[in-house]
């Protein structure tokens, strides 16, 4: 096994870590929104009033009826609804630390490293903000580390996805020919829940987890403009993926954020790539999958997309630092206010 870095005291990726920031939230509200299939709170910090949007049909039958105004109807001086969501696969941690550290933002306007973050703390009452810092606690208790960065590429996929019960690596994406996929191996990786249901490909029509259904009906419930899914893409360069299944322009307006969160990096010196092709995924010959972040959409409308930053792991090319990681998620978190002027 590759040693380890540092572990930096802004680094918080416990479920410790979450209960703390949770439980020290003075400028927002913070609740328990749910429970994992193991028992586990899900927590959650809103910052801005709830906004009543005159509702009386929910996002479909509002599009069959020629008007979403009858899902929500947002008036020129509605707060833009931003959901956050980190630890949708409880073994990447980089979106828990993420979050813990926005919120640090919203609520003093530094971060943990004691950063300034001026357009964060000063812009946060124009908009509505949901924020999970980890979806999946059950998959963040079953990984014995408090971070990725360092470690060699086989320990990251035993801790993520698992083992099957021969002992072999269940890996990408053969860890997804199973689901849910408990019963079938010898260690189960911090991707799934207690009941092995992978949240970002479960069946989102019927869904076999709890905290699936959760994350769905607080989305729809709070109209959400923008749902930004946060997860590890072990060392890739940072990118937003294509959501498949996506009206013309929801694509539009998710490349004009991606271009813009490019620029914001590019002009700090970190890396990211915006993919320029024209293609939708779900024009592929081969099936294209319907994802979470597809999901979320079809329930309350706005852009959903998935964020996958690099992990800083042993190998390959490109390994950020925890400082990096950080910086990346926060000028992301920046751009996103920024897209709303």
């Amino acid at each position: 096994m590759a040693e380890q870095a540092v572990i930096p005291e802004f680094w918080k990726t416990t479920l410790a870590d979450v209960e703390r920031q949770i439980q020290g939230v003075q400028a927002g509200e913070t609740t328990i929104a749910g429970y994992s299939a193991g028992g586990r709170p899900i927590y959650l910090a809103t910052y801005g009033e709830k906004q009543d949007f005159k509702r009386q049909a929910n996002y479909s039958s509002a599009c069959g009826a020629g008007d979403v105004r009858y899902y929500a109807d947002k008036r020129e001086d509605a707060k833009p609804v931003l959901y956050l969501l980190g630890g949708v696969h409880g073994g990447e941690l980089e979106g828990v630390a993420a979050i813990l550290n926005l919120i640090q933002v919203l609520e003093t306007g530094k971060d943990y490293r004691g950063k300034e973050w001026n357009y964060l703390y000063n812009h946060r009452d124009r908009f509505r903000l949901i924020l999970v810092p980890c979806a999946n606690p059950d998959g963040r208790a079953r990984v014995p580390v408090d971070s990725l960065v360092g470690l060699d590429f086989d320990t990251f996929r035993y801790y993520v996805q698992g083992t099957w019960k021969d002992g072999t690596l269940c890996g990408w994406p053969q860890c997804k020919s199973v689901h849910p996929i408990k019963e079938h191996v010898a260690h189960l990786g911090g991707y799934f829940n207690d009941d092995g249901v992978n949240i970002a490909y479960d069946r989102f029509y019927d869904p076999m987890a709890k905290e699936t259904k959760l994350l769905l009906e607080i989305a729809e419930r709070e109209a959400a403009d923008f749902c930004l899914h946060l997860h590890g893409g072990d060392n890739c360069v940072n990118h937003i993926l294509d959501t498949a299944y996506m009206p013309r322009k929801v694509r539009q307006e998710t490349a004009r954020f991606a271009r813009n969160v490019r620029e914001a990096c590019l002009a700090r010196g970190l890396e990211y790539l915006v993919n320029e092709r024209e293609e939708r995924p779900e024009d592929r010959d081969r099936p294209t999958e319907l994802t979470f972040d597809a999901a979320m959409h079809h329930v309350c409308g706005g852009i959903s997309c998935t964020y996958e930053t690099n992990m800083g792991l042993d190998f390959g090319r490109l390994r950020c630092t925890h400082d990096e990681i950080l910086d990346h998620h926060l000028i992301l978190f920046d751009t996103l206010f920024r897209f709303y002027e």
